[in-house]
């Protein structure tokens, strides 16, 4: 799991579609919702992100080391 302030929602979410496997967006209750080229979900994050000032803080499980570095990588690069 690792727990990311975005900054850049455009950037993450074409970085999210570029990843090959599931990126599991986390929710307070413990559900676990995939984001990875889910259009639907990925405008409503787009929303909240518009809505808190251009940032969002997301909790995500992402099951794939490469995926993992990818989102890590954008993260640090998005600073």
């Amino acid at each position: 799991m690792v727990k990311l302030n975005i900054f850049n929602m455009k950037r993450f979410l074409e970085t999210v579609n570029e990843c090959s496997g599931s990126i599991n967006l986390l929710h307070p209750d413990g559900r676990k919702v995939n984001i990875n080229r889910q259009y639907d979900i990925q405008n409503d994050l787009l929303q909240k992100y518009r809505k808190n000032n251009n940032w969002l803080k997301l909790s995500l499980d992402i099951p794939s080391m490469k995926d993992y570095l990818r989102i890590v990588y954008f993260t640090i690069g998005d600073c």
